[in-house]
């Protein structure tokens, strides 16, 4: 298992859930997670029912087995100033910067840079360990930008080779990409089992793959269960059918009654039920060319709360996928 997990898909896909439902199954047993948030969302907040996340790791749950998973929502300003202390030394002379609208302006200008911040953030989690040498969290899992944008997110290399050829930026952007392009990373990606969710996925992946980075698992969020067993049957008789309601109790079976009311509605249900199951198994068809692990999640009716976070998250181990 990568010890950083990018987790990315279509807006609407609920990408953020299934990020959050994968830091806790992957906590489990003991294990520390680290939540990543890079757009500035708080989303994350929001699913764990805690405040908005500073610019600092804050525990948000605690996963069965006495694992735990921290939160962290990355602010590229405030990474920059991190950034110049780090290498500058500037201390209170960035903080001016900041003051002046200097740091606004240097990440907004060059998109580059602040892909860079970013994700050199996440990947310092990754790296980072205590004084005895082991990792600070077995994984780091990235709420990541959708997938129309997230091969150019992760691709920092390129993204800064026009703007430093040299130096700690130059650097900065190696080191993330080793990281980046290692089997200590995996992107996920999510999908609904939709045309436009799934193209974008089947996409994205070829996306990435071009850009030589590594491609976990695709994860397909919100899957409504199966009504039959099997395809819905197109012989049956309208007599029959009001038949059959009027046999568990829905009014008599005589012209004009409740039973052969609700003939042309149960029928134009069966019909829309059964275009749905086709558009579905031709997705899944379409999914499984990629040639990835598939996983499906289903859909919670209910909402997605805390408890429903920690189910979704069950689903995930049972599948293997933690």
């Amino acid at each position: 298992m990568s010890r950083f997990q990018v987790v990315s898909g279509k807006g609407g896909t609920g990408k953020t859930t299934v990020a959050a439902a994968l830091a806790l199954a992957l906590a489990t047993e003991g294990k520390r997670t680290l939540l990543v948030e890079v757009e500035g969302r708080q989303g994350i907040a929001q699913l764990f029912e805690a405040e908005a996340l500073p610019y600092g790791e804050r525990k948000v749950a605690v996963a069965p087995g006495g694992g735990e998973v921290y939160a962290l929502a990355i602010d590229a300003e405030l990474a920059l100033l991190d950034y110049l202390q780090m290498f500058y030394r500037l201390g209170s002379a960035g903080r001016a910067l900041k003051k002046l609208g200097a740091i606004d302006f240097a990440t907004t200008i060059a998109p580059g840079v602040r892909d860079v911040l970013l994700t050199g953030k996440a990947c310092e989690a990754v790296r980072r360990k205590d004084k005895k040498g082991r990792y600070a969290y077995d994984y780091v899992v990235m709420d990541a930008p959708p997938t129309g944008r997230i091969t150019r997110f992760l691709n920092v290399n390129d993204e800064v080779a026009g703007l430093a050829k040299i130096g700690p930026i130059h650097n900065q952007a190696q080191a993330v990409m080793r990281v980046l392009k290692s089997p200590e990373t995996a992107v996920h990606l999510v999908t609904l089992l939709e045309e436009m969710p799934v193209q974008e996925t089947v996409d994205g992946i070829g996306e990435l793959r071009d850009a030589n980075l590594p491609v976990g698992r695709i994860l397909v969020n919100m899957v409504r269960p199966a009504v039959l067993e099997g395809p819905v049957p197109t012989d049956v008789r309208r007599t029959d059918l009001a038949k059959a309601l009027s046999g568990v109790g829905l009014g008599g079976a005589r012209k004009g009654g409740l039973a052969e009311q609700l003939v042309d509605p149960l029928l134009a249900q069966a019909a829309e039920y059964e275009e749905r199951v086709a558009l579905e198994r031709g997705q899944r068809a379409l999914l499984g060319e990629v040639g990835l692990p598939v996983q499906e999640l289903e859909l919670l009716t209910e909402g997605i709360d805390l408890a429903g976070l920690y189910r979704l998250a069950t689903d995930l181990r049972k599948q293997g996928v933690a």
